[in-house]
């Protein structure tokens, strides 16, 4: 359908957000709850593990996939598919009487996730141009960055009120009324999907990216707590075989004239891969300061989890102020914001760095530059997208939208546990010492965006 005969252009983006917005909340929210898990269900370490983990593997995994369904059988079927599987696993996650049926149900919810996600993108892409646009992807900035948020706050509040006497299980039953309510304003005012011949799906390609990111996700979410056995490793170097099978794949389907899993031709446009770099480096930095702040604030400073979310209010608030700031610059400015943002990013994890050794008045300096690293991530954030998105024609939509949720959430994991690693070794010679080392390197990350931030959006624009 053309953008400009979609109905309800303001109700269907706030359908379309509650995708990433519920999906993040839920990939942070049980972190606060495996205390709860481990007293009433008796869950050893590796099961809280795969509490958290198994959803954050099942999402990676199939965000691809995701996307690629939406293209083949429609983004508004397949959203209200993912987001009625993520309602429904939520719901057994609440009443699971065994750590095993936890894991499972939250594997199914991370597959949800993955199905309802990409599909946020896409439509922004398929129904929004020019201003439009760029208003619409900064408030899929601000669904991101609050979801994130989000959980770690929900997810303490909820457990500490413990309604009905349901503890920690609250978290994940507050998932079905919003659901349901999601499911049927979807139904209501997203746009009915064209009618086309669906095309199968290209299961070779499905099983070799699975297998890739499994290889690389699995080692990373649980590699840091079981202390780097061999099997991490030995699974890290098989992704890279698994990799280029995967490619060799794709090729073939595209010269045989089938419909590939993904278009590489468009993912390897250098407008569009030094995006994605940039994508996953900035947030990889973000998901790493979201963990090792809430270590810092909880284990180093004596801080509840209620107090560790709200510390990171001034962040989203000044990444959400970012999207509108960068739809309101004038065009020939706009190149040089993602660069100028991951810039600002790297100042700010510097301006941390020092903050957390101010005495009485840091914890107010690191409400003020984490409101600066905010901004800076929301100007590079809403300014990549928006270019990749202008970099490519909306035929494209679902590679773009796959491929980059896909990244910045292996960048997430990646920046998690690098990070993570890195504060944890150094945390007994005192939290601010580590959290401080840990905010300095995350500056060096943050300049790296900031360098392919710059090829990207200085390439040759693509001739299509």
């Amino acid at each position: 359908m053309a953008p400009e005969r979609l109905p309800h252009k303001g109700r269907l983006l706030a359908v379309l957000l509650m995708g990433p917005l519920m999906a993040q909340a839920d990939a942070t929210i049980a972190n606060v709850a495996t205390p709860s898990i481990r007293d009433e269900l008796g869950a050893s370490g590796a099961a809280l593990e795969l509490v958290v983990g198994g959803y954050m593997i099942a999402f990676a995994v199939l965000l691809i996939t995701g996307a690629r369904l939406g293209q083949s059988h429609g983004y508004r079927r397949i959203f209200i598919a993912g987001v009625a599987t993520f309602t429904l696993a939520s719901v057994a996650c609440g009443l699971a009487p065994t750590p095993g049926l936890l894991v499972a149900a939250r594997v199914v919810q991370g597959a949800g996730a993955a199905l309802m996600f990409p599909q946020t993108l896409t439509g922004i892409q398929l129904a929004f141009e020019g201003a439009e646009r760029a208003r619409a992807i900064g408030l899929y900035a601000i669904a991101l960055s609050c979801g994130a948020v989000a959980g770690q706050i929900l997810g303490g509040g909820l457990i500490s009120l413990d309604l009905l006497g349901a503890g920690w299980r609250t978290i994940f039953l507050v998932n079905a009324p919003i659901g349901a309510a999601v499911v049927i304003a979807a139904l209501r005012h997203l746009p009915a999907d064209e009618q086309r011949a669906v095309r199968g799906v290209d299961v070779p390609g499905v099983v070799a990216l699975s297998a890739a990111i499994v290889l690389v996700v699995a080692p990373l979410v649980l590699g840091r707590t079981e202390g780097w056995p061999a099997w991490t490793w030995i699974s890290l170097a098989a992704s890279l075989p698994a990799l280029a099978a995967f490619v060799a794949i794709e090729r073939r389907v595209a010269r045989r004239g089938g419909a590939p899993l993904m278009n590489l031709g468009a993912i390897a446009r250098p407008a569009v891969s030094w995006s994605l770099v940039a994508l996953l480096l900035a947030t990889g930095t973000y998901y790493a300061l979201l963990f090792t702040l809430a270590q810092y604030l909880q284990r180093g400073l004596g801080r509840g989890p209620f107090v560790s979310g709200l510390t990171l209010v001034p962040w989203v608030a000044a990444f959400g102020v970012a999207g509108q700031v960068v739809r309101r610059l004038p065009d020939r400015a706009r190149p040089l914001v993602p660069a100028v943002g991951c810039a600002l990013l790297a100042a700010a994890y510097i301006a941390i760095s020092i903050a957390v050794f101010g005495g009485r008045h840091g914890e107010a300096l690191l409400l003020v530059v984490l409101a600066a690293g905010g901004l800076g991530l929301g100007l590079q954030f809403s300014s990549l997208i928006a270019h990749v998105s202008n970099a490519v024609p909306p035929r494209y939509a679902p590679d773009i939208s796959g491929v980059s949720t896909t990244l910045m959430q292996l960048g997430g994991t990646l920046g998690v546990a690098a990070f993570g690693t890195l504060y944890f070794d150094l945390a007994g010679d005192g939290a601010s010492h580590a959290f401080a080392v840990v905010a300095a390197a995350l500056a060096t990350a943050a300049m790296l965006a900031a360098a392919a931030a710059y090829r990207s959006t200085f390439s040759e624009r693509p001739k299509w």
